[in-house]
């Protein structure tokens, strides 16, 4: 019987760039690339409804791009570790192959398996096929992690010079034998039963191949812009490829080494650099810092007086994008349309959540968790706990965005506000960010009853700033 090897495939879902792929091909006649869905594994963290969606797709497209080589891709549903037994039984494979993941669930679940299967007598390896550095590589002079950005890419961004070159695809694959148990994706069951994803299948292209021809039109242009584009909501200005990267189907050493192939420098690029760089830090917090997902890493914010009164109103009103606020409505209505929110936007809608309105940050990260095609554990913790002024690097807890006068800086004319409100559309650019405060003859003029076209703001953004802050003065000085 040939040397066969299993590549247990996760969020690793390419052929380009796959360490464990191309060391099984190395090591082995036979390799057969395997994907377990075993949600229950990463609990509390399953993945969400516009996540699963992705997925979905995700494997239709590696199942393509495996068909093309020769090869097939075998499905699966159940508990890991059995599964894969079982297939080891099934294949005579020797050998077990898998890039690594950082979620506490997964850590603690590979550790498992790794040292099982090698108690079977299989050689297991893991290998990075997901970050520029392992989170425990890049190191304080105290030896321990960084707590805040800025230092910790002084240290990481020198040593981007050193990267090896990514790897390339496999030209082709050695056959999948028949008979190995398997099942069709569709059997996954990880499309909505109600069909809301209209607006995710036209604005993504899930895949290897979506997530290059992405990256090739930001680096046709919006990369030289990146630097002030990254802030307009209206304007095609960032990559979009977080998806991607979360999925997998592209790797942050690819995309170095495209936007160099592109003629520019580290330094030319290095805005959007700092944002790989973030998600490298996000993913370095979460491995050294499991618990933040749920808890606050600045203790102090474990008493913090959150609202009760009408909190489910409240959110569910943020939610649907009905605040009455329109940059947060906007945003918030793209985020479902969608699965994605630009990131300013991001920043804006969870500021008022946390600070005006004064909800937990956790609600703010559950909705985005289950909303998000990018739903990361990392990314979505640090982003929150950051606005949220609980975290890592945290904006200072007084730093509250006015979504007002941020709608107006960065959405000037109103473009954004247009597309997802269209119910103000006819507003002149003075009125669109605060309709509330426009006078009835102008409102009448543009066919808006505010109260019944559009909500009235669900807060004083003047009060509820103040009563933030004394919030906050209540658990500094218990602290």
């Amino acid at each position: 019987m040939p040397e066969t090897a299993i590549v247990w495939l996760r969020r690793d879902l390419r052929l380009a760039d796959n360490p464990a792929l191309r060391a099984a091909l190395a090591a082995s006649e036979r390799v057969i690339p395997v994907y377990i869905c075993a949600p229950d594994e990463e609990s509390p963290w399953q993945p969400g409804g516009a996540t699963r969606w992705w997925l979905h797709h995700a494997l239709r497209a590696l199942e393509a791009a495996l068909a093309q080589r020769g090869a097939r891709l075998i499905v699966a549903r159940g508990e890991t570790l059995p599964t894969l037994r079982a297939l080891i039984a099934q294949t005579g494979a020797s050998r077990c192959f898998w890039n690594r993941l950082y979620d506490p669930a997964t850590v603690e679940r590979d550790k498992d398996v790794k040292q099982a299967l090698r108690a079977d007598g299989i050689h297991c390896e893991s290998h990075n096929g997901a970050l520029l550095f392992e989170p425990w590589e890049i190191k304080t002079g105290g030896g321990g992690p960084y707590k805040v950005f800025s230092a910790y890419w002084r240290r990481a961004a020198p040593r981007l010079a050193q990267l090896q070159a990514p790897l390339p695809a496999p030209d082709a694959l050695p056959p999948v034998p028949s008979g190995i148990d398997s099942m069709p994706v569709e059997g996954l069951d990880l499309l909505p039963r109600i069909r809301w994803d209209a607006g995710l299948a036209e604005a993504w292209q899930p895949g290897e191949d979506g997530a290059h021809a992405l990256l090739e039109r930001f680096l046709a242009g919006p990369v030289d812009r990146y630097g002030e584009a990254r802030d307009l909501p209206a304007e095609p200005g960032t990559s979009r490829l977080s998806p991607h990267l979360h999925r997998g189907e592209i790797t942050p050493r690819q995309i170095i080494a495209a936007v160099r192939r592109s003629g520019r420098a580290d330094a030319d690029a290095e805005p959007f650099l700092r944002e790989l760089g973030w998600r490298e830090f996000s993913h370095q917090m979460l491995y050294h810092f499991p618990h933040t997902p749920l808890e606050p890493l600045d203790p102090r914010f474990a008493d913090f007086p959150w609202r009760t009164e009408q909190a489910e109103t409240l959110l569910a009103s943020w939610q649907r994008g009905r605040t009455g606020i329109p940059i947060v409505d906007a945003g918030m209505r793209e985020l479902w349309h969608t699965g994605w929110m630009h990131n300013r936007v991001r920043m804006i809608v969870a500021s008022l959540l946390t600070k005006n309105l004064r909800l937990p940050w956790q609600d703010g990260a559950r909705w985005f968790w289950d909303t998000l095609v990018d739903a990361d554990l990392a990314n979505n913790t640090q982003g929150w706990q950051w606005t949220a002024g609980c975290g890592a690097d945290a904006a200072p807890y007084f730093r509250i965005f006015n979504p007002v006068r941020q709608g107006e800086r960065f959405d000037p004319d109103g473009a954004y506000v247009r597309r997802w409100c269209p119910e103000l559309g006819r507003l002149p650019k003075k009125w669109i960010h605060q309709p509330g405060e426009a006078p009835d003859d102008v409102l009448s003029a543009c066919g808006v009853r505010l109260g019944k076209d559009y909500p009235h703001p669900l807060v004083d953004l003047k009060a509820s700033r103040k009563d933030a802050l004394a919030a906050f003065d209540a658990i500094k000085s218990a602290g």
